[in-house]
């Protein structure tokens, strides 16, 4: 019985030195905004103390040695999420207005004169912008409402397209800096047996292109009898965008006529 009981005492007392040893790690690495760096720099250090102090024999000396590094460097590092879903609605401010102020596109002149680091940035706010503005073009195409200011989407896309453009030529100019070569992969245009023309890509082969008939299957030529189709085929092309051009004047009249504030967009 003394035994027992002896046995019972000692499982009692490691459980609770387990459960002390539990609280004092949940109480440091606890993620709260309010908490510094090196606040949590010392609680691991007050922690490191108390459990060298204690030496309790269920955790050996070798388990202790990464306290050690933690508490050299930052504990622990979280990104505070500053709005949730907000993110993809407008201002509260701009609720119900008719009309919202928006500043001129970037130009091309403009950008050319940011960083690298400046462009990358911009990118994403343009990139949230344009997403908060196809939510609220979505929700005013639900309710059957105009959207307030349309033009700004325009405005956020065509500032995207024209910093893609100033990205794409100083990856441009760094490569005939570099390689010589205007294109990231050289190549040549060619045309094909419907007389399609497009970019090819030079490739590498294990054999010389005259012994590889993989190669040689490759038509890079239109016959004399494809031309009366090419012909056609761009007569259907203008028909089919000068169609388009039709509808798109005939939509804007119909809702100049419903809505008479309305901004017709410049063609």
């Amino acid at each position: 019985m003394l035994g027992n009981s002896m046995l019972n005492m000692a499982s009692s007392s490691s459980l609770g030195r387990v459960l002390t040893l539990c609280k004092q790690f949940q109480s440091v690495f606890r993620i709260s905004p309010a908490i510094s760096v090196q606040q949590c720099s010392v609680n691991l250090k007050i922690c490191q103390n108390n459990l060298l102090s204690k030496k309790s024999s269920l955790i050996a000396p070798s388990r202790l040695a990464p306290i050690s590094c933690l508490s050299q460097h930052r504990a622990v590092h979280t990104t505070i999420s500053r709005r949730g879903l907000e993110e993809f609605f407008d201002h509260p401010e701009n609720w119900g207005e008719p009309s919202v102020k928006s500043g001129a596109p970037w130009t091309a002149k403009q950008l050319r004169t940011k960083s690298n680091e400046d462009l990358h940035k911009l990118w994403y706010v343009l990139l949230k912008e344009r997403n908060m503005l196809l939510t609220l073009e979505q929700e005013a195409r639900r309710q059957r409402v105009q959207m307030p200011s349309p033009e700004r989407l325009r405005k956020v896309q065509r500032s995207m397209i024209r910093l893609e453009t100033v990205v794409n030529e100083r990856e441009t100019a760094l490569r005939l800096l570099q390689t010589g070569q205007e294109k990231g992969r050289p190549g040549a245009w060619r045309r094909n047996v419907f007389g399609y023309e497009y970019w090819y890509r030079f490739k590498e082969y294990a054999i010389p292109w005259y012994m590889n008939k993989r190669y040689k299957r490759k038509k890079f030529y239109t016959p004399h009898f494809v031309q009366p189709h090419i012909r056609l085929r761009i007569e259907k092309y203008l028909r089919e965008r000068a169609r388009k051009a039709d509808l798109k004047k005939k939509s804007l009249a119909k809702l100049k006529e419903r809505f008479p504030q309305m901004k017709l967009p410049s063609p």
